[in-house]
């Protein structure tokens, strides 16, 4: 793939002039990574956190162990200290230390311009948060953020990126810990976990944990209680193997869901109070799920290591909930001021396996350092999905000022006499992968692979399938000037099979898969012996074979002809930065650039989530800033954080506008075991909206000003 953004070959030059400024006499040089047996395979040491509070020593996200010097694509890695601190609960609280990332909806996210919601678990799939649940955060270990497309190493994908959860395992050492939390909006909650031996001989490690929290959000009728349930078991095979564990329980109850947005006008001002909530308190959105997860890691030579995992879950989201249908002038004034609803009535439940393995070789050649991964993957998910719909004509209209609830509800129809609507898919994914990394010389490192997959979508229902395969490769090359310095350039493919509704041969089907290849050149160090560590990079990303209605199709049989013609281009700019300015004051940054627009397409057509050439909820400028500060003598941390999006479209075009929001931490060690955190989000109470969505629907409001107080006990 060729770059004609004359912006990006300047930026590819500004790095590497940065990488020459940065090549200081004497820096220190960045901890190497260790292939001792006594580590996991997937351990690394991680630019871009803090060398101390903040640092995270090892990642499974590129499915191999290796220096992240070595990796010529961006990572990003969020501990547990940090969760910790900014007092995370789900994957929402943490996108503003992420650059290019920022919400969408739900779990879903904008990343370097597209919207996605693809998650692994330990580089697995399957995501028990189907559909419009967030993923929670207890029994996660640290977060990893893959930037760009990850077709190489995962299959099927969106070109943006992917984030991977690591999960909480059994140590070898006793721990115990609790937390009780409460604060405002009715908020309380505890949590715990035990982890340690079973047995003298510490062969067997066991691990119980369990999470509980209740809350009434600041929208009308809604209230949230979630339980997580946690437990694993680790059983060393001898020296060199060892098999891990994990069921987790999932039970979420929220009422007053499934969230919509409120309203606003074409200029993003809230047209009500940011409380307006189209649901009644009889609606509600339940999920529970249940996960089974089994890894065996083994090095059964000096130079090889092993794993192979399995994966279950089982999830089921029931929901009745009013859709809002647009506004109307309810007194002829001429202002519009009540939504039209309609009620629905929903279930879907998901079940999926994945079975994964992996080789890392570290095999010399002609005397220069090589490593081998050779893996493979296969994934299937069944997904069933039925609903009843009252339509908006049967459900009385609800006012923005002072609405006035009790007048509808599932308790309120026959259900039943509604026409049933149901679906049932399921689809089969696998693969194989080579990638070979190989030292060129003490400076130069080059990495190569490919993968292929093989793609099975079937309509139960019908009968209807469709089944392919496709390539994806990925490259790099990477210069080191010195140890602690790495300069590098890769280019990398994913692709995603069009959709099963899609595949339809009266439409013109069937079809290639959506494509994506992205270039990208960066530069990663690690001064003053580590103490200040830095990523920057350019991207330029092309997605390709976006389906649209063709426009010399023939629709004579009913069906119109789709054709694709799609193509977006997304380029931008990206820094992080950690440091530790003293032994006492630790602050992380980050900023990030895009421009994701349309660049092929059919006049008078738009795709998917854009708006005119412009995608939906896609910033130009984000950026996000923590620090925090110990001050010893009183045994006493000051934390502040900062956030800032810049103007997007919602979905319909309708302006999303900037915000800028602050937070703060103060947390006071007690004794040895006790301390106590004070935590508060949107410290000034600034009135925004977190990402737009369709006029109908409205933007999602952030959350006001709210505080807690944590009350923490580890042994």
């Amino acid at each position: 793939m060729q770059f004609s953004s004359p912006r990006f070959l300047l930026a590819s030059a500004s790095l590497a002039a940065l990488g020459a400024t940065f090549a200081l006499p004497g820096a220190a040089v960045a901890e190497p990574s260790s292939n001792n047996t006594d580590k996991e395979v997937t351990e690394i040491t991680v630019t871009g956190r803090a060398q101390k509070l903040y640092r995270v020593s090892e990642t499974s996200v590129g499915r191999t162990s290796g220096d992240p010097l070595d990796i010529p694509q961006s990572v990003s890695i969020i501990n547990e200290a940090l969760m910790k601190d900014q007092g995370a609960r789900d994957m929402t609280d943490l996108y503003r230390n992420i650059a290019g990332i920022t919400q969408f909806s739900y779990s879903g996210v904008t990343f370097r311009g597209f919207r996605q919601d693809q998650v692994f678990y330990d580089s697995l799939h399957g995501n028990p948060f189907i559909a419009f649940s967030v993923p929670k955060l207890f029994n996660i270990e640290r977060v990893e953020v893959l930037k760009g497309p990850a077709g190489m190493l995962y299959g099927p994908g969106e070109p943006g990126g992917l984030i991977n959860y690591v999960t909480k395992t059994p140590t070898e050492d006793f721990n115990a810990s609790a937390t009780l939390t409460g604060g405002n909006y009715n908020r309380y909650g505890a949590s715990g976990e035990v982890s340690g031996a079973l047995n003298n001989s510490g062969t067997i490690l066991g691990r119980v944990g369990a999470f509980y929290e209740n809350m009434k959000p600041f929208r009308n009728n809604t209230h949230e209680k979630s339980l997580i349930l946690d437990s694993g078991l680790t059983f060393k095979l001898g020296e060199d193997a060892k098999l891990i564990t994990q069921v987790t329980h999932y039970d979420q109850k929220m009422q007053g869901a499934r969230l919509r947005g409120v309203m606003t006008d074409d200029d993003g001002n809230f047209l009500t109070d940011i409380s307006w909530n189209a649901n009644e308190a009889t609606d509600f959105l339940n999920l529970k799920a249940t996960v089974y997860q089994a890894r065996l890691q083994a090095q059964p030579t000096d130079n090889i290591s092993t794993e192979v995992a399995v994966r279950y879950f089982d999830a089921q989201e029931r929901q009745q909930y009013h859709e809002p249908r647009g506004l109307v002038d309810t007194d002829g004034n001429g202002t519009l001021d009540s939504s039209l609803r309609e009620l629905r009535d929903q279930q879907r439940d998901t079940d999926g396996m994945t079975l994964s393995g992996t080789v890392t070789i570290d095999q010399p050649i002609g005397g220069m350092n090589n490593r081998i991964l050779v893996g493979g993957d296969w994934y299937r998910e069944n997904a069933d999905f039925w609903a009843h719909t009252v339509p908006n004509g049967d459900v009385p209209v609800l006012a923005l000022e002072n609405p006035v609830y009790g007048l509808s509800g599932a308790q309120f129809y026959d259900l039943d006499s509604y026409a049933l609507r149901t679906t049932e898919s399921r689809s089969t994914r696998y693969g194989f992968y080579i990638q070979d990394q190989l030292h060129l010389s003490d400076k130069w490192i080059a990495v190569a692979g490919a993968r292929y997959d093989r793609y099975d979508d079937e309509n139960r229902l019908t009968g209807d399938g469709f089944n392919d395969g496709d390539w994806a490769l990925r490259a790099g090359l990477i210069y080191q000037p010195q140890d602690n310095i790495s300069v590098y350039a890769s280019w990398s493919e994913s692709f995603e099979p069009q959709g099963i509704g899609s595949q339809d041969v009266l439409a013109g089907g069937p079809f290639n898969p959506v494509t994506g290849q992205q270039m990208e050149a960066g530069i990663k160090v690690a001064l003053l012996g580590g103490r200040v560590q830095a990523n920057a990079a350019v991207y330029e990303i092309k997605r390709q074979n976006l389906l649209q209605l063709d426009p010399n199709g023939n629709s004579s049989d009913g069906v119109d002809d789709l054709a694709p013609i799609g193509e977006v281009t997304s380029t931008g700019f990206e820094l992080e930065v950690a440091a530790d300015i003293t032994d006492y004051w630790v602050v992380t940054a980050n900023y990030g650039y895009n421009n994701a627009r349309i660049t092929d397409t059919v006049a008078g057509q738009s795709l998917t989530n854009a708006v005119g050439d412009r995608f939906a909820n896609s910033p130009k400028h984000q950026a996000g800033l923590w620090t925090r500060y110990e001050f010893a003598p009183i045994d006493t941390t000051l934390a502040f954080g900062a956030e800032y999006v810049s103007k997007r479209l919602s979905i319909d075009g309708q302006t999303v506008r900037p915000y800028t929001i602050f937070d703060t931490s103060l947390i006071h060690q007690l004794n040895e075991q006790v301390s106590v955190m004070l935590r508060v989000d949107n410290l000034f109470n600034k009135e925004y909206a977190a990402s737009g969505f369709i006029t109908r629907d409205g933007h999602f409001p952030g959350e006001p000003r709210t505080a807690f107080v944590e009350l923490r006990w580890k042994l």
